[in-house]
């Protein structure tokens, strides 16, 4: 992924600036910070929902079939999903390049 060429860097900005509009938030990819990542396995999941509300990214929802699963634009790999899963529906394995 590669700066936009209007982009500065951090170096750029002065302390105290305001970069950019509020709730831009989802501009971003975040996933790209990563270095694992989470693995479904709809076989042993119950849709109870839990990965999603111990989600601290707010970036699992639900397919069309109704389980739950990771935005992997947005997710960042903390593995809480994986350890709040009761069923062991979710592992994380490392990243790929």
């Amino acid at each position: 992924m590669t700066k936009p060429e209007n982009m500065m860097t951090w170096k750029d900005l002065e302390i105290g600036s305001i970069v950019t509009e509020p709730g831009n938030a989802s501009q971003y990819q975040t996933g790209a910070w990563r270095s694992q990542r989470p693995i479904h396995d709809f076989t042993k999941c119950i849709k109870c929902g839990l990965c999603y509300l111990f989600c601290p990214e707010g970036c699992i929802g639900q397919n069309a079939e109704g389980y739950f699963e990771a935005d992997l634009f947005y997710c960042k790999g903390c593995g809480i999903c994986a350890r709040e899963c009761w069923t062991r529906a979710i592992k994380m394995v490392e990243e790929e390049e």
